[in-house]
């Protein structure tokens, strides 16, 4: 017996099944890590965890959330131990924001030659004399990659923020 060859039809849903997986992917080790938020904010803040999730749910962006946690490492006092690691973990996470929002604020469609994936941007980009809509986008093998590598990215930062957590004794 001898196997067909896969139609377009076939590889488009293989390609879409592998895009809707990582992105699943991404998206949960993004909402893991950025709930890590909350323990730095209680204690930053010297307060519960219970009062830190509340304070994190009522900022409704992650640049909110990253915003205070990186103004509460800063102000005065704070000694450069807690400070810096701080700061480095939150702009790590700012890094790999605007991917996750690359791959969360858009449309899914296909390209109807190649079979590829494509995202459609759901954002307006305001010109000094015009706007630009719909920025279309291929998630070719190398953007599929790349959401690997910010899922791995994550990941190593997720377990970066435990240890620190861990090692200032923050709430848990």
């Amino acid at each position: 017996m001898t196997r067909k060859a896969p139609v377009l039809a076939d590889l488009v849903e293989e390609r879409f099944d592998r895009l809707i997986l990582l992105v699943g992917r991404l998206n949960y080790m993004w909402t893991n890590t950025e709930s890590l938020l909350i323990h730095l904010i209680a204690g930053l803040a010297g307060t519960s965890k219970d009062a830190a999730v509340i304070i994190f749910l009522t900022l409704n962006t992650t640049r909110a959330r990253i915003d205070l946690v990186e103004r509460l490492a800063k102000m005065d006092g704070r000694a450069e131990g807690i400070r810096d690691p701080i700061l480095e973990h939150t702009r790590r996470l700012g890094k790999l924001s605007g991917i996750r929002n690359r791959f969360n604020h858009c449309i899914y469609s296909f390209d109807p030659e190649s079979g590829n994936p494509k995202t459609i941007l759901m954002r307006i980009a305001d010109r000094k004399t015009d706007i630009k809509m719909g920025r279309s986008d291929t998630l070719d093998g190398e953007a599929l990659r790349e959401i690997e590598q910010v899922v791995e990215d994550l990941s190593t930062l997720n377990r970066d923020i435990w240890q620190l957590i861990t090692r200032l004794d923050y709430p848990v």
